[in-house]
């Protein structure tokens, strides 16, 4: 097991569910105190600021803090599948990726094991990890545990998925999301700074990127979410306006998410961002709603991986 003190009874994100982690109880995230992840790869799929030419080095962990009920990564995302490691092997990966060019060291879903996220950092960078460190986030994030990460964690990459406690509550059974994850991407933006770029290599060095999936049906909340973001932060920040909405098998109770995206609904989005005078943003173009979209969990080996070619 893996030992931070703060796995006793967990507080670590705002579900204050208390599991003791530390003696093997599963916490609302899914995960007892062992690391575990679904796969390490360079991933091209990201904005280009992130991914770069070379792709972004992602490492995917199990469990979720939030639960969304269309999740593209349900599988993981619940607990299921992963492989446990070690804070050491951890930061071996975190090198592996460097030594396969990876842009940056990109944490997706990384609330839950923070403390030995944060360690793993410390002896990768003992080892020589130079590159930047991403923070992939949806944003249930308590400010005590996003300051267990200052001074490691160099870009943010929060959602900020809702503005309305409805369809929070409905989607993420998070009523609070809004208050949460307004004041988690003010505490990014407090340890980031303004944002910096590689002009040259057009990659983002430091700063916060928020990200925005609209929904089908909830282009209203979109708006408020974009209206809110420009008026507190303008240009401190950049933001990403994505249609990538996927419906997978698991949304037949809720009929209403059951389609994608209409080309109407983004594009009303966009312009509306647009007219409020947003520039510092990314939006897609083309079909970027399909499930090859989503990577392979089921065939990822960590000693595989690790294996030097």
């Amino acid at each position: 097991m893996n030992g931070s003190p703060v796995l006793q009874h967990c507080t670590l994100c705002p579900r204050n569910c208390r599991a003791d982690r530390l003696s093997g109880a599963r916490g609302r995230c899914h995960e007892t105190a062992d690391i575990r992840i679904a796969r390490a790869s360079l991933h091209f799929w990201e904005e280009p600021c992130i991914s770069g030419t070379a792709g972004s080095g992602t490492v995917f962990f199990t469990g979720c803090p939030l639960g969304c009920v269309y999740c593209q990564n349900g599988n993981i995302a619940g607990g299921r599948g992963g492989t446990p490691v070690s804070e050491e092997t951890l930061a071996a990966v975190f090198l592996r990726l460097q030594e396969l060019g990876a842009s940056n060291i990109n944490l997706v879903t990384p609330t839950h094991f923070v403390p030995e996220i944060a360690e793993s950092l410390k002896t990768a960078k003992e080892n020589g990890l130079t590159l930047p460190v991403v923070y992939n986030t949806g944003s249930y994030e308590t400010v005590e545990t996003l300051r267990r990460m200052e001074g490691l964690v160099d870009i943010w990459l929060p959602d900020l998925k809702y503005f309305s406690p409805e369809p929070a509550e409905r989607y993420s059974h998070a009523p609070d999301y809004f208050p949460v994850a307004s004041a988690a991407i003010a505490e990014m933006v407090r340890q980031a700074g303004s944002p910096v770029f590689d002009t040259a290599a057009g990659l983002m060095k430091r700063g916060v990127l928020v990200r925005h999936l609209i929904l089908p049906g909830q282009t209203a909340d979109s708006k408020q979410v974009i209206r809110y973001l420009y008026g507190t932060y303008g240009d401190g920040i950049w933001m990403s306006i994505m249609n990538q909405y996927t419906p997978m098998k698991s949304i037949r109770r809720f009929p209403e998410l059951n389609r994608k995206v209409s080309d109407e609904e983004y594009r009303s989005v966009v312009d509306y961002a647009a007219d409020l005078g947003v520039t510092q943003a990314f939006v897609q173009e083309g079909e970027a709603a399909e499930e090859s979209f989503i990577p392979d969990f089921e065939h990822f080996s960590v000693a595989e991986f690790l294996k030097h070619h």
